[in-house]
């Protein structure tokens, strides 16, 4: 079996994970899934963050890694309420 060559990885996207896998630094795990194809990992925080690690093909059918945090919705506080009239 052969693979593909590894692609280099731009610094562009490494800076850009590292800033997300920076804002879950410090915070304490709930759990992990791993889906059944090996393509995603989901990591739940114990504050309701969720980290998503996951393999993507880009433009050209490579595979790319993607990191991305999901944060709960901020409570409801002083929201501005704006209704349109018709005419």
């Amino acid at each position: 079996m052969t693979r593909s060559p590894v692609r280099p990885v731009s610094l562009q996207d490494l800076r850009r994970i590292a800033e997300t896998l920076a804002a879950v630094r410090g915070h304490t795990v709930g759990g992990a899934v791993m889906r059944s194809d090996r393509r995603q990992l989901r990591i739940e925080m114990a504050d309701g963050q969720l980290l998503v690690v996951g393999v993507d093909a880009d433009g050209s059918g490579h595979p790319q890694l993607e990191v991305d945090v999901i944060r709960p919705p901020a409570e409801k506080g002083n929201q501005l309420e704006v209704r349109f009239e018709t005419a």
